[in-house]
């Protein structure tokens, strides 16, 4: 779940955004100062928009909100007021992680992918990645789904050339880290890193 809100830029509005799909399945409907955007296909529901979002809490900056158990308690309760039965889980889990790389192989459609089999620490996510270095045995951090990037992208679930990929390996430039090299290539880290543990760029 991301959370977006600026209101000097599209009004007293917060964006929230669940999942992905395709532009022409998206529809809406609207019950008071909640809309809800669902799939047409499947009915899921993609994510919410919260109109007059000053009468329900205060945000201070613009840009990708953090989320607290205050707040998303405060959104659900509005949902439900406007006639919706989704309810929001306030996720505080990191979404930097390191991963190990525990297989790969060549991604069968583009010749500069590779699909990457990653475990996290509680979970193998597969990746597809295009870092010429990249390679098995190796520790590197994950962003994952959910994760905003210090350029603002949200990582989200996507299909490349067909195959699946959960989250992203990171850079150093991707990540915005000090001296960087600017070069093509993931951040692979030392073997002192824990798989699983948060990863933290400073």
């Amino acid at each position: 779940m991301n959370m977006f809100y600026n209101k000097e830029g599209i009004g007293d509005t917060l964006i929230i955004t669940l999942s992905s799909t395709e532009r022409d399945d998206k529809a809406v409907e609207r019950n008071g100062n909640v809309a809800r955007i669902y799939s047409k296909e499947t009915n899921k529901t993609i994510g919410y928009n919260v109109f007059d979002f000053t009468t329900i809490d205060q945000i201070e900056t613009a840009g990708v909100v953090d989320g607290n158990e205050e707040l998303i308690s405060s959104i659900n309760t509005v949902i439900k007021e406007n006639g919706f039965t989704d309810e929001l889980t306030f996720d505080a889990s990191p979404k930097f992680v390191v991963g190990f790389v525990e297989e790969m192989e060549k991604h069968p459609n583009a010749d500069k992918l590779n699909i990457c089999q990653v475990n996290v620490g509680e979970e193998k996510l597969q990746i597809v990645c295009g870092a010429p270095n990249v390679g098995e045995g190796q520790k590197v951090v994950v962003a994952k789904v959910g994760a905003v990037m210090p350029s603002g992208m949200i990582i989200k679930d996507a299909s490349l050339r067909g195959v699946e990929s959960t989250g992203m390996i990171c850079s150093a430039r991707e990540l915005d880290l000090p001296d960087a090299p600017q070069e093509k290539g993931i951040l692979v880290l030392p073997d002192d890193y824990e798989i699983g543990s948060e990863f933290k760029a400073y």
